[in-house]
């Protein structure tokens, strides 16, 4: 506490947003003058935050009891001086922590996010390995909409005109927000983000922001600071960025593209690939595991029931588990790379994941596979989006039932949080059915 007290102090800092992220990836939490923060050491925030759906209810009370104390208690949450950074959109010297939470007797939050990917990372370090991930995340600009009835559609750029078509990798299309962008790399350059490239992707007004690759606490800590940022930057520019996956009709779908690779610790050299530069056998069965076990993690890449709409037919995301060599229409892509960057792209997450659960999960399933030798299936020539041997859940409500009778997540993220997880995801799916749609509206309103 000690080093942060001086980092606030070195950059004149009056006021603290101590955060948690919840199960969505929302930033819950409490604002704080500085000498307040610094005197108490922590926070202290209700349990049942961790169980809050993206809509504000609560899972059924024989969930809720079951797993969090019937007094309603506090969970202790403890600042992570590695993970301070400003808030440079804000109008006084304004710092953000993210923050970790404990129960009374000390002990780690089954239910926290970014517990439950810690948990896994300390799975590869008691085998001597350490992961890295470089993440893609795309997403879309929208004019701004109070009506969620009506369709999304694409801002108004420099030119005065809205984009039209696909403007894939064009950099004319991408400079027609200038301005937006600029703001966006200086604030998070304010935050010590790692951004690395700026590509426009193929809707429109579709973008993907590219991180360097490193250590995945870290880099799931800058996406979840990455998204309120990009956020704070479109309110600024008068237009609306959004992570939904499937945002707009007849447009490409957002991921969250993980790219990840494996070193050992002792020797710094990357355990996917052998001496001669070829595919190590523990490649081969990480690419195994995600094979064998994505299915039964899909819910924690994708949470929501729009997560879904990008898996539809004819869309441009994967829906398999194949695997190939350069090979975009497999669900795990293996990029060409020297042998100490050998690592596989998992193209399945959707950008409205919660980084820690999505880089926890695919960390988590590529790590079984390299434990129990799993050996995965012939790589992938050609197209794969029309094979059928591979394939994924379709539905949240079906992928929701795989994912409760998983052993292997309640071996390894234990059986509260999986409870949890699931329990949440099946209100907000329930809320998501009480909803009468246009598509009913238009089409069965005077026709039945």
């Amino acid at each position: 506490m000690d080093r942060l007290a001086k980092w606030l102090e070195a950059r004149q800092i009056t006021e603290v947003e101590c955060v948690v992220s919840d199960i969505t990836g929302i930033a819950r939490g409490k604002i704080a003058p500085v000498s307040k923060f610094i005197a108490e050491r922590g926070m202290r925030l209700p349990e049942s935050v961790l169980l809050q759906t993206v809509t504000g209810d609560y899972v059924d009370d024989d969930v809720y009891y079951a797993l969090l104390d019937p007094a309603d208690i506090d969970m202790l949450c403890i600042p992570d001086p590695d993970a301070a950074h400003i808030v440079p959109w804000a109008q006084e010297a304004t710092a953000q922590v993210i923050h970790d939470t404990y129960d009374r007797m000390g002990n780690p939050i089954a239910l926290s996010p970014r517990n439950v990917l810690k948990k896994v990372l300390s799975l590869y370090e008691s085998q001597g390995w350490r992961p890295l991930v470089a993440p893609e995340m795309e997403f879309y600009l929208t004019t701004r909409s109070t009506d969620p009835d009506l369709p999304l559609i694409p801002p108004v750029g420099r030119s005065g005109r809205q984009e039209t078509g696909r403007q894939s990798f064009s950099i004319d299309a991408a400079n027609e927000f200038d301005p937006l962008f600029e703001d966006m790399y200086d604030w998070c350059e304010a935050q010590e983000l790692d951004l690395d490239t700026l590509i426009h992707e193929e809707g429109t007004a579709q973008m993907e922001i590219n991180f360097r690759h490193g250590a995945p606490l870290s880099l799931a800590d800058q996406i979840f600071l990455f998204k309120r940022t990009l956020r704070e930057v479109a309110l600024k520019h008068g237009v609306t960025a959004t992570f939904m996956a499937k945002p707009i009709t007849n447009e490409p779908g957002s991921a969250m593209h993980l790219h990840q690779s494996v070193i050992d610790i002792s020797s710094g050299q990357s355990v996917f690939s052998q001496p001669d530069g070829s595919m190590s056998s523990l490649f081969l069965h990480h690419i195994g595991g995600l094979q064998k076990y994505m299915s039964e993690a899909l819910p924690l890449i994708a949470p929501n029931v729009n997560s879904f709409r990008r898996f539809l037919p004819d869309t441009s995301a994967p829906v398999n588990v194949e695997w190939g060599e350069e090979n975009r229409t497999c669900g795990l892509r293996v990029p060409n790379s020297d042998p100490q960057n050998r690592r596989v792209e998992n193209r399945l997450p959707g950008a409205d994941a919660n980084p820690y659960l999505a880089i926890a999960s695919s960390l988590l399933c590529g790590y079984v596979g390299m434990i129990e030798g799993v050996n995965p299936s012939a790589p992938i020539q050609g197209r794969a989006f029309e094979r059928r041997n591979l394939k994924l859940p379709v539905t949240l409500e079906t992928a929701l039932e795989e994912m409760q009778q998983s052993r292997m997540l309640k071996q390894y993220l234990g059986e509260s949080f999986l409870s949890g997880y699931v329990a949440v995801k099946r209100v907000e799916n329930e809320n998501f059915k009480q909803v009468i749609s246009s598509w009913e509206r238009e089409f069965l309103l005077l026709s039945v």
